[in-house]
């Protein structure tokens, strides 16, 4: 069991931008995206204010994101990088398995990944994060580098609303699979 802290907040303001963008999606009528939340067991509550002081992992949780987009599933999950080199230990195991298991139903599984050093953000496919995980497994490096990235498409904000315009990056991938 882990103990829930502050470092698993990180990625907080990626996630922000995701949440903003998934609800102007839905307004839109282009998507239904839903945070799916990490289960947690709460051991201690702080009794005036209610808030969870201390708390556990209560089981591993899939990806970040789980939805359908024009009647397509989509999951991913979002990482913030602040270098760049992304390390893999920052997608665990239970994840690329879900994701790999989620693309052999005929969904579409990717990560959304920050920058935070280049103020980008990135869309990966699941087969090229496939690619690093396998390197990894067969003895090779265990993170990716930013120029390692040519398979990914880069996401840019949006208009009407849109925070993190990624259906677009979504839309070349999906291209790049019929093509």
């Amino acid at each position: 069991m882990s103990t829930w802290s502050s470092r698993g907040l990180r990625g907080s303001q990626l996630e922000e931008l995701l949440n903003l963008t998934n609800i102007r999606y839905r307004e839109l009528g282009l998507a239904l995206i839903q945070k799916i939340p990490t289960p947690i067991k709460p051991i201690r509550i702080e009794q005036e204010t209610r808030h969870i002081t201390l708390a556990y992992f209560d089981q591993k949780s899939t990806v970040d994101y789980i939805g359908t987009v024009q009647g397509i599933p989509v999951c991913f999950d979002a990482k913030e990088c602040r270098t760049d080199t992304f390390p893999l230990q920052n997608v665990h195991e239970h994840q690329v398995a879900f994701m790999r298991d989620f693309e052999k139903q005929g969904g579409v599984a990717f990560l959304i990944l920050y920058y935070s050093s280049r103020e980008l953000y990135f869309y990966q496919p699941f087969s090229s994060l496939y690619r690093f995980w396998e390197r990894m497994e067969n003895g090779g490096r265990k993170s990716f580098t930013f120029d390692e990235l040519k398979d990914s498409y880069e996401i840019y904000p949006g208009k009407n609303g849109v925070f993190l315009h990624y259906l677009e990056a979504l839309q070349k991938d999906l291209d790049r699979r019929d093509g």
